[in-house]
């Protein structure tokens, strides 16, 4: 079993010393999806939405989390990100919205947690907008799905 880089010699959790890795091209792809009723994403397509353009908060927000990824999860390093990219899409077969972002950056570190964060925040984002109207929307499926750079190599999940 791989041992856990965050915890030091006596098994407390540290920040992890990254200044002797070498500095490489990182990617992380990240996506998630937010379930609602067929009446809440017709809204979010007709732009009926009283809060305003969800597509645009939602985005805004994934983009703005990725930033601040340091701030938001303990013993993350923060990241001079290159590019972030975030893409919402209406699912009406599915009843949802597809969240899809990419994070890009030169460094030392990964890049994983900032495009997980953007997802995560711009599915919480529209939940807020559209709340009024549904409570009952389910954040899900969040998870990584690429990853290149570093060490530890390429991860692509099924």
């Amino acid at each position: 079993m791989t041992k856990l880089t965050h915890l030091d010699d006596q098994g407390k959790a540290q920040m992890v010393d990254v200044s002797l890795k070498a500095e490489t091209h990182r990617r992380a792809d990240a996506r998630g999806r937010i379930y609602m009723a067929p009446a809440t994403l017709a809204l979010i397509e007709e732009g009926g939405v009283k809060k305003g353009d969800v597509f645009s908060v939602a985005r805004l927000a994934g983009i703005m989390a990725a930033k601040k990824t340091a701030d938001l999860i303990p013993l993350c390093h923060p990241l001079p990100l290159q590019n972030i990219q975030v893409e919402l899409s209406c699912n009406t077969a599915e009843s949802c919205v597809d969240i899809f972002a990419t994070a890009n950056l030169y460094g030392r570190t990964g890049i994983e947690m900032e495009a997980l964060s953007a997802v995560s925040i711009a599915a919480l984002a529209i939940y807020d907008m559209c709340k009024a109207v549904d409570r009952g929307m389910r954040i899900s499926d969040v998870r990584l799905t690429h990853k290149s750079g570093g060490k530890s190599g390429e991860f692509n999940a099924d």
